[in-house]
């Protein structure tokens, strides 16, 4: 493939990955694209921690991909919200373990399943017989990003 037509590949991605975000609702800041009055962010903070149990603030920042100093201010806003709990770890005092409170177990799961029929509702708006091949698609792109280096903060501001 030549590099113009890479380029041109590439282009068509960024667009269409972008039309994704904007279409989904990934860039309204105070509400989920399944319509729950919480940030992406806090929404899958919650989901990640039912899931996992208790866990610390470098595990959950290192599985949302978000830096120390973003999760840092994420628990302090669950912990504001009555949502989670922090308690020192006891191997390192520096860090800090995560648990969800009752409050948001319970959110954690309306979160769940606003987000399951959001993505069933999704899922069923595709033709039947393109669907594996959609997430075939989405898994390959999963998987290209795992393979690229991780871009700084310091990167991300600069742009």
């Amino acid at each position: 493939m030549s590099k113009r037509a890479a380029s041109a590949q590439a282009d068509e991605l960024r667009g269409l990955m972008q039309q994704l975000f904007r279409r989904f609702g990934a860039l309204t800041a105070d509400s989920t694209p399944c319509g729950m009055a919480l940030s992406m962010a806090h929404a899958h903070a919650l989901m990640v921690t039912r899931a996992r149990g208790e866990l610390s603030q470098r595990e959950l920042g290192a599985e949302l991909r978000i830096d120390k100093s973003n999760v840092a201010r994420l628990c302090a806003r669950m912990v504001d919200a009555g949502h989670a709990e922090q308690r020192p770890c006891v191997d390192d005092g520096r860090s800090r373990r995560v648990s969800l409170t009752e409050r948001g177990q319970r959110l954690a799961r309306e979160v769940e399943a606003a987000s399951a029929a959001r993505f069933g509702a999704l899922l069923g708006a595709l033709p039947a017989g393109r669907r594996d091949a959609v997430l075939d698609a989405l898994q390959h792109l999963v998987t290209a990003l795992d393979l690229m280096p991780a871009v700084s903060s310091q990167e991300r501001s600069s742009a």
